[in-house]
C-alpha cells in the first residue's frame, strides 16, 4: 500500500464552506410543504425548523470537541471505534460507503440535473447529465484538497449570494404579500406531536451535513481552532439563512398556497421557493431561482464528495477495508482511488433511480449513529479525563445528553411513524457484521503473516 499522507491544506474559510455548502442543498427548498402538511400552521413549521437547528447546532458542537480529539480522516467512523471498538466505527463506514454518501451524492446531482432542465431543455437526458456532473466533480476532486476547498468556497459563496438576494427581493418586491400570511388558518392548528416531530424529522435532513467536514479533519489546518469555529459560526449562518428564507415563504404566499406545493423532486406541482418566487417576479424570478437550485445542490455534493471519500481511506488504513481505498495519490495527496470508486457507485445508485428510497431508509440508520456520537463525548470524557481537548463541549454534559435524549425521541417517533424503513435502514447496519468479521480476520491474517 502506497504509504503517502494527507495534507492539511485547509483552513478555515474552506473548512466553513464545506458545512456551509454541504448543508445547504435542495431541503431548504422543498421540504417547507412537507412540514406545513404535517403541522398545521407557519407558527409550527418555523418552530420545527428552530428546534432542528438549535438540535444539529448541538450536534455539530459536540463533534467539534471529538473532531479537535481525533483530527484524522474518517469523522464519526473514528469517534465510534475510539469510544466502542472497531466494530461500532465499521458499521458507520459500511453504511456510509454503501448508502449514506452515494445516495446524496446522487441525489444532489439528479437533484441538479432536474433543476438545470428549467434553464436548459434536457428532455430524456437528464440522468445523462446527473452522471456528467458527478464525474466532473469527481475529477475536479483528485486535482489536491485545496482545489477541493477553494472550488467549495467559491460554490458556497455564490449559493449564499443568490439565495439571500432572491429571500431578500420577496420581502421588497412583493405587492401581494404580507406578514398576515403568517397567521394559522381557521382550518388549521395542532396536529399532534406525532406530526410535529415528523416535522422536525423533515427539517434535520435540510441541516443534515453537518457531520461532513470532521471526516476531512486530517487536512485540516490547525484543527484545534479551525474545526470548532467552522462547525460553530457554520450551522449559525445556515441557521439564520433557513429562518430568514422560510419566513420569506410565509410573506409571500398564503399557508394553503405552501400546503400545495411539491415537496419530492418527481412530482409536476411547483416547490415552495419557486411559487413564492413566480407569485412576485413571474418567469423571471423563477429562471434566476433555477440557477440558484443548480448552484446549491452541485455546491452540496462538491462538499460530500469532497469529505465523504476520506471515510473509507480511513477504514482501508486501519485495514478494515479494501486495500486500494487507503491509498494515496503521490502527486495530488489525494485518496483518488477511494473517490473514484465512489463517484462510480454514485452513479449506479443515479442510474438506477433508487437513491431516493435508500436514502429514506438510512436516514434512521445515521441518526444512530448521531446518537452514539453525541453520546462518544460522554464515554471519553469519562475514560479519558486527561487527555488534552483543545475544545470542549460547552455546558458540558448538558448539551451532548440533549442532543442524545433528542435523537432517541426521533428515532421512537421514525420507528412508530415509519416502521418498514426504519427496519430496512437497521437492516442495512447490521449486513455490515459478516463484513466486518471478514475484513478483521482478513487484517489479522495479513498481521501475523
Amino acid at each position: 500500500m502506497t504509504q503517502e499522507s494527507l495534507l492539511r491544506r485547509l483552513g478555515t474559510k474552506e473548512a466553513a464552506a464545506i458545512v456551509v455548502g454541504s448543508v445547504i442543498g435542495t431541503g431548504v427548498f422543498l421540504k417547507t410543504a412537507t412540514m406545513a402538511q404535517q403541522t398545521g400552521s407557519p407558527a409550527l413549521v418555523l418552530l420545527a425548523w428552530l428546534v432542528a437547528g438549535l438540535l444539529s447546532l448541538a450536534g455539530a458542537l459536540s463533534y467539534a470537541e471529538l473532531g479537535c480529539l481525533f483530527p484524522r480522516a474518517g469523522g464519526e467512523y473514528v469517534y465510534l471505534k475510539e469510544a466502542y471498538g472497531s466494530g461500532m466505527g465499521f458499521l458507520f463506514g459500511w453504511t456510509r460507503f454503501w448508502i449514506g454518501s452515494p445516495g446524496s451524492i446522487a441525489a444532489y446531482a439528479v437533484g441538479a440535473a432536474t433543476f438545470l432542465n428549467g434553464l436548459i431543455p434536457l428532455g430524456d437526458h437528464r440522468t445523462l447529465t446527473a452522471l456528467v456532473i458527478i464525474a466532473i466533480f469527481t475529477g475536479l476532486n483528485c486535482f489536491s484538497v485545496a482545489f477541493g476547498g477553494r472550488l467549495q468556497t467559491f460554490m458556497t459563496a455564490l449559493k449564499l449570494i443568490m439565495i439571500l438576494g432572491l429571500t431578500a427581493a420577496i420581502f421588497i418586491g412583493g405587492s401581494t404579500s404580507g406578514w398576515h400570511h403568517l397567521s394559522t388558518p381557521e382550518s388549521g392548528g395542532w396536529l399532534g406531536w406525532s406530526g410535529f416531530g415528523a416535522a422536525v424529522l423533515a427539517a434535520l435532513w435540510a441541516f443534515d451535513g453537518w457531520n461532513n467536514l470532521p471526516m476531512a479533519a486530517g487536512e485540516i489546518r490547525d484543527p484545534g481552532r479551525v474545526i470548532p469555529r467552522a462547525l460553530g459560526f457554520g450551522m449559525l449562518a445556515v441557521f439564520l439563512i433557513y429562518a430568514f428564507t422560510n419566513v420569506a415563504y410565509f410573506y409571500a404566499l398564503p399557508f394553503d398556497e405552501i400546503l400545495t406545493a411539491n415537496s419530492n423532486l418527481h412530482q409536476d406541482a411547483l416547490p415552495v421557493a419557486t411559487k413564492a418566487v413566480f407569485s412576485i417576479f413571474g418567469a423571471v424570478g423563477v429562471t434566476l431561482l433555477s440557477a440558484g437550485f443548480v448552484f446549491s445542490a452541485v455546491g452540496a455534493m462538491n462538499g460530500s464528495i469532497l469529505s465523504s471519500a476520506r471515510v473509507p481511506f480511513a477504514m482501508a488504513r486501519d485495514g478494515l477495508f479494501f486495500r486500494r481505498l487507503g491509498e494515496v495519490s503521490h502527486r495530488s495527496r489525494v485518496p483518488v482511488t477511494a473517490l473514484v470508486v465512489q463517484g462510480i457507485w454514485s452513479s449506479i445508485l443515479a442510474l438506477s433511480g433508487s437513491f431516493d428510497q435508500l436514502t429514506d431508509y438510512v436516514v434512521f440508520a445515521s441518526w444512530i449513529f448521531y446518537a452514539l456520537g453525541a453520546a462518544a463525548v460522554l464515554v471519553l470524557r469519562r475514560r479519558r479525563p486527561d487527555q488534552e481537548r483543545s475544545f470542549r463541549t460547552p455546558f458540558y454534559p448538558w448539551l451532548p445528553l440533549i442532543f442524545l435524549v433528542c435523537s432517541v425521541l426521533l428515532l421512537a417517533n421514525t420507528l412508530w411513524t415509519s416502521p418498514l424503513q426504519s427496519l430496512i435502514g437497521l437492516g442495512f447496519i447490521l449486513m455490515g457484521i459478516p463484513a466486518y468479521l471478514f475484513f478483521r480476520g482478513t487484517s489479522k491474517g495479513m498481521t501475523n503473516s
